[in-house]
């Protein structure tokens, strides 16, 4: 059985189901951007800078690379480019909050990744697949065109971001307390649907199971090191290293699942490697991040890499005294622990705290409203 002659069994309902969950996702994220992360990547736009160049174009690149040495057919070969010109999924911020990383910085590249991924993953499927020697037969078959893939991702994924924005703007309050349920019940719904779509098509993933795990685990891996690689060269610290890491390694599979369905027919070996991507992705993010900020943990006293911020955040506590603002840290006042983005509230940031098993009743937005981040949040050293 070859997989570019399988066609999953999909209907018109089923992509109507999962264009919906994608624009839950991005309304999710919206709801918790404000104007201050757009901010934070104008004020210090080094880590942004070094993360998108990762993702436009190290990642598709070494992707391309790939490719070319796998032993794969050309469906998966353009499943695998497909999904590193997608956009960044919203997960990376609960990873990076795991890991004991920049939250803040994560809020923002992802928030700007999305809106500049609009009009970039069209052009970058387009350019990518049509250099692939036996890939590029695929495209020539269906005739994508990217202007018209642009406007479709617009509706599924700008429109509602804009509208998050919008009702985020309008209605502050309501904003930060449907923004925990909309962000969860949309990452259930999306693995779900995925789920569903792997059982539905069950005889043709079991009849490719071994590859798909072989191409998809290493080309995550690859991800994943690109980001944190691109991170270090540039000269960042520890937490922006971690956000920068799963910013890069964690794609949203779930709109590339949808583009397999609404442009190629629902071709078997794209969208068997999408689905799985969308699955695979999360379960190695979180058990990266979560031996990540134990091993930081351990190794310095504090899971954000500062020990010296630890040390101090300990003194601080014990004499009841304001040990002094942290040298790199994200919580500049009253020297309390840098474990959170905004520590100085006690809130976990961006509604990622029940990954880390805090309450998840809101997140960290009104501390970035009310005052601008501290250096360390804005892309500075550890």
């Amino acid at each position: 059985m070859n997989p570019d002659d399988v066609v999953l069994n999909f209907t018109p309902g089923t992509l109507m189901i999962l264009n919906v969950v994608l624009g839950l996702i991005m309304l999710g994220i919206a709801l918790d951007t404000t104007p201050e992360d757009f901010k934070v990547v104008a004020r210090k736009p080094k880590p942004f800078v070094i993360a998108i160049l990762a993702q436009l174009v190290v990642l598709p690149a070494v992707t391309f690379g790939l490719t070319l040495i796998l032993p794969i057919p050309p469906s998966m070969a353009l499943g695998m480019i497909l999904v590193a010109c997608c956009p960044p999924g919203n997960i990376s911020q609960v990873l990076t909050h795991r890991s004991g990383g920049n939250v803040a910085l994560s809020v923002s590249m992802t928030a700007v990744g999305n809106l500049i991924y609009i009009f970039t993953l069209p052009l970058s499927l387009a350019f990518w697949g049509s250099l692939h020697p036996t890939a590029r037969t695929l495209l020539e078959t269906v005739e994508l065109n990217p202007w018209q893939m642009l406007l479709e991702i617009f509706l599924i994924i700008g429109l509602p971001f804009l509208a998050g924005l919008a009702l985020r703007a309008k209605f502050p309050a309501f904003a930060a307390k449907v923004q925990p349920f909309v962000k969860w019940f949309s990452l259930i719904a999306l693995l779900g649907f995925i789920v569903g779509a792997l059982v539905g098509n069950w005889t043709y993933f079991v009849a490719f199971l071994g590859i798909i795990i072989v191409v998809v685990t290493i080309h995550d891996a690859v991800a994943l090191a690109i980001g944190y690689g691109t991170a270090v060269a540039g000269g960042l610290g520890t937490r922006e290293r971690k956000a920068v890491t799963f910013e890069v390694g964690i794609r949203n599979a779930g709109l590339g699942l949808g583009i397999v369905f609404a442009f190629f027919g629902g071709l078997g070996g794209m969208a068997i490697v999408a689905g799985w991507w969308g699955i695979w992705d999360i379960v190695a993010g979180l058990i990266l991040a979560t031996l990540w900020g134990r091993h930081t943990k351990k190794r310095t006293g504090s899971a954000t890499g500062d020990a010296s911020r630890h040390a101090r955040a300990v003194g601080a506590g014990a004499t009841g005294t304001d040990a002094g603002a942290p040298a790199s840290g994200a919580s500049a006042a009253a020297g309390a622990p840098a474990s959170g983005d905004s520590a100085a509230t006690g809130a976990p940031a961006s509604g990622d705290s029940a990954a880390a098993g805090a309450p998840a009743s809101g997140d960290s937005a009104a501390t970035r409203d009310s005052a601008p981040p501290a250096a360390d949040d804005l892309g500075g050293e550890a």
